[in-house]
C-alpha cells in the first residue's frame, strides 16, 4: 500500500504548469512497456484504444471487466505509476470504482462527464458529488488517487452551443476541483480556450495532442501541466501495420 501511495504522490508531483507531464497513452502490456523503455515516468491508458483493440466502440461500449483486465495487466507489467481511463465510471458507485481501481494497482484515473446512457453531459453538480465521493473513498483506502476530471464541454457529442462551451468548461473545472479533483482535462479545447481555463481555474490543466492548430511547444507556453496523446499512438501503430501488410502483399506478386 505504501508503494502505491508513493506512486500516487509521484504522479501528482509531475503535474507542473509549463513543464507538463507528457503521457503517450498505452493500450496493452507491449505498448506500456515500450512507453517505459522510452523513458517516460508514467503510463496512462486510453479507453478509446483499448476498446478498439478489444473490438468494441469507445464511450463505455466495452464491458468494464474487459477494460479493467487490460488495465490490471498493464499495472502489473511496469514499475512506474499507472493512471487509467475509467471513462464515466461504468455505472459504478464512486466507492465501487475506487475500490476496483485500488484493487488492480493503478494510482490515477480519468473520470469524464459525458452521459453515455442518455447522451449529452452529466449535470455538473451530480458529477462534482461523484468526484467528492471518489476522493473520500480513496482517503479511506489510503491511496491518494490522482483524479483527472475530464470535461467534455468541447467534445463532438456536447450539446452546448459554441459560444457557451468555454464558460461551461470553466464552471465545471472549478466545481470538480472544489470537489477534490487533482487536475482537469477539457479535450477538444483550442489554444484560446485552454488559455482561458488555465487563467481561471486553480488546478493543473491537461491538454490533448493533437491540439487544434497548435503543438506541444504551444501547450507548454499556455501553461498546461499535463499532455495526453490519447489513441493517436494506437492509430499510428495500425497505420504502420497496414503499410507493412501492403508491402507483404506487393512482395507476393
Amino acid at each position: 500500500m505504501r508503494d502505491r501511495a508513493d506512486k500516487a504522490e509521484l504522479l501528482r508531483s509531475l503535474h507542473v504548469p509549463g513543464a507538463p507531464l507528457v503521457l503517450p497513452n498505452a493500450w496493452d502490456v507491449g505498448s506500456a512497456r515500450t512507453v517505459v523503455d522510452a523513458g517516460f515516468p508514467v503510463v496512462a491508458t486510453a479507453s478509446n484504444a483499448i476498446a478498439a483493440a478489444l473490438g468494441y466502440h469507445d464511450g463505455e461500449g466495452a464491458p468494464s471487466a474487459e477494460m479493467m483486465f487490460v488495465a490490471r495487466r498493464i499495472a502489473a507489467s511496469v514499475d512506474v505509476p499507472v493512471t487509467v481511463d475509467a471513462e464515466a465510471g461504468y455505472g459504478m458507485t464512486p466507492e465501487e470504482l475506487v475500490e476496483l481501481l485500488s484493487g488492480i494497482g493503478v494510482v490515477g484515473c480519468n473520470i469524464e462527464d459525458s452521459d453515455h446512457a442518455d447522451g449529452g453531459l452529466i449535470d455538473v453538480d451530480v458529477r462534482a458529488t461523484y468526484i467528492a465521493r471518489m476522493r473520500a473513498a480513496a482517503d479511506r483506502i489510503g491511496v491518494p488517487l490522482v483524479v483527472n476530471a475530464r470535461i467534455d464541454s468541447f467534445f463532438p457529442t456536447s450539446p452546448l452551443a459554441e459560444h457557451r462551451k468555454r464558460a461551461d468548461a470553466i464552471g465545471r473545472a472549478k466545481a470538480y476541483r472544489s470537489a477534490g479533483a487533482d487536475c482537469v482535462f477539457p479535450p477538444g479545447a483550442g489554444p484560446d480556450d485552454l488559455r482561458a481555463i488555465v487563467a481561471a481555474v486553480d488546478a493543473p490543466v491537461n491538454g490533448g495532442l493533437p491540439l487544434k492548430g497548435g503543438s506541444l511547444a504551444e501547450l507548454r507556453a499556455i501553461g498546461v501541466a499535463r499532455v495526453s496523446v490519447g489513441p493517436q499512438l494506437y492509430r499510428s501503430a495500425l497505420e504502420h501495420l497496414h503499410t507493412d501488410l501492403r508491402h507483404l502483399l506487393d512482395a507476393r506478386k
